[in-house]
């Protein structure tokens, strides 16, 4: 999930944009392993590069297309030079932001393929070549959602998870991090280094990353046997080794609360992009600025890690369930932070998230699921982060905390490395609780907006009760359970009732002048008109 840098909260506003999604995948392939070769220098902002790919065959195919952004009038793009498949040169065409490739011969399902393509060029995107705020060179990956291919030929798609290896040269005053395990780092001659990440658990290309730049690096400590690294600005090394040390705790409490971590390490990394944290696998890049030394980055860093969990290893197959993405680690930040420091943290967090979702919802009144998105950062909204974390949030209390967390650790060890659909995640929940909830996946989800609530009251037929009115005031009739929170001379005390009318009327022991609060345990998303 990302935080732009323009704020640290879970809500928002793009400062860059994808201009649309990117072409499903071509399901007759099904990418296995990346080797991206890179070359990198400080004389020009060029990079050289050379991608191996493994393929197998889905299907018979004689076209194999990858996305591949062009040079263009900016003087930006990437520019092939020769391709070769099975170490024969074969026929290829790069245009149009798509690379086509010829094999010569009509391959068959179960085939494997080995394509190589070299390459060179000035991105325009997806790798961001700068200067951090100490006027330091820095090269940093920044490929979500679809913006790889704007330096790397890859199937730019989250539902084609696959291998890598990151193989970069550079001049050998910087260091490199990235996803995996460190392999290999020699100096060469001519004042280069060659840095080898290696990466054996499968990703979308989204969260496949590498970042070249000055660094001190610390080992912050180690969980279930999973080196938690620093990677920060030697200017800020003492800063940032006390902000990112924080991380060992969400990391240990996840792994207790969810499952086993996925990957071989966790770096957490001062870097130059265009979000305030983005979830690269196993190496989160942060914005350079969320070094304070005032450790002021927790929820930034748990929200981040919870999305190695949710979002990389099970990682949505489409882009508009990126609510099993965002709205998971939204909402696994606020547990953790309830956990850590107390339930009232919880409660503050999910009054904030509602009222988040309500001002989006009378922006923009659409679903969380919603299919008419074309822009991918339009996908990060309060619907994607707020509206997703309450919905956990109620279904928590829908089906119980045993059931819920039991279901939550069922989906991530049932879809861990692969992709998942909403109705993965309902059939888990359905499997765990032995209830039918295409209800309340169908109202929270697919339907746009929240119960209006508003409540009346009148003196009841018998003596010493009132007569309550629960009225929705919107189109769609929700069901849910409405706690209400009384006060009067007979004390304090909590009701609950079942609403699923658009009138529910009910006779509540209450004095006439009772004082009544609307979903006091802050367990409901809704508006009270």
């Amino acid at each position: 999930m990302r935080i732009l840098i323009a704020t640290i909260t879970f809500l928002l506003i793009p400062v860059s944009v994808s201009a649309f999604f990117s072409q499903l995948p071509d399901t007759a392939i099904d990418i296995i392993h990346y080797e991206f070769n890179l070359n990198l220098n400080d004389t020009t902002d060029n990079i050289e590069g050379r991608t191996t790919i493994i393929l197998v065959f889905r299907d018979t195919i004689s076209e194999i297309k990858f996305d591949f952004k062009n040079y263009d009038s900016t003087g930006k793009g990437m520019q092939t030079t020769g391709v070769t498949y099975n170490n024969e040169d074969v026929e290829w065409q790069h245009k149009a932001d798509m690379l086509k490739i010829y094999p010569g011969e009509v391959e068959s399902r179960g085939d494997t393929g080995i394509i190589s393509v070299v390459y060179s060029g000035i991105p325009a995107d997806g790798l961001i070549i700068s200067y951090n705020k100490f006027g330091n060179r820095t090269f940093f990956a920044d490929h979500w959602p679809d913006r790889a291919s704007n330096y790397l030929p890859v199937v730019d798609h989250l539902s084609d998870k696959a291998t890598v290896d990151f193989i970069v040269t550079a001049p050998s005053l910087y260091q490199v991090v990235g996803c995996g395990q460190l392999v290999e780092e020699s100096d060469l001659t001519g004042g280069e280094r060659l840095t080898h990440w290696k990466e054996d658990v499968p990703l979308p290309v989204k969260v496949m990353a590498f970042g070249v730049a000055s660094f001190a690096t610390s080992l912050a400590g180690v969980v279930e046997n999973i080196p938690v690294w620093t990677w920060v600005y030697p200017e800020n090394r003492e800063e940032g080794f006390n902000d990112y040390a924080i991380a060992v705790k969400p990391l240990a409490f996840y792994c207790r609360l969810i499952g086993p971590y996925s990957f071989e390490k966790l770096a957490n990394v001062q870097s130059k992009t265009i979000f305030g944290g983005l979830e690269n696998a196993g190496c989160i890049f942060y914005s350079e600025n969320s070094v304070t030394g005032r450790g002021r980055a927790e929820s930034l860093i748990a929200h981040e890690i919870a999305h190695q969990w949710f979002g990389n290893s099970v990682t949505e197959e489409d882009w508009h369930h990126i609510w099993l993405s965002e709205g998971f680690a939204t909402y696994l930040t606020s547990v953790y932070m309830e956990k850590t420091y107390g339930a009232e943290h919880l409660a503050k967090d999910m009054i904030s998230a509602r009222e988040r979702v309500i001002r989006y919802y009378e922006r923009n009144p659409a679903p969380v699921i919603d299919t008419t998105i074309t822009n991918l950062m339009r996908l990060l909204n309060a619907n994607s982060y707020q509206k997703g974390a309450w919905v956990l949030h109620m279904l928590r209390f829908e089906i119980g905390e045993e059931d819920f967390w039991k279901g939550i650790r069922l989906y991530y060890e049932r879809y861990r490395y692969g992709n998942a659909l909403t109705d993965d995640f309902k059939q888990v929940m359905e499997e765990v609780s032995g209830r039918d909830l295409n209800w309340f996946f169908h109202q929270w989800l697919y339907i746009a907006g929240q119960p209006d609530i508003k409540i009346t009251t009148r003196e009841g037929n018998v003596k010493g009760t009132i007569n309550l009115i629960v009225k929705q005031m919107q189109d769609y009739i929700f069901t849910f359970d409405l706690e209400l929170g009384l006060k009067d001379s007979k004390g304090i005390r909590n009701e609950k009732i079942r609403v699923s009318d658009k009138i529910t009327r009910i006779d509540l022991k209450a004095d006439p002048d009772v004082s009544i609060t609307i979903d006091p345990e802050v367990r409901l998303l809704f508006r009270k008109e």
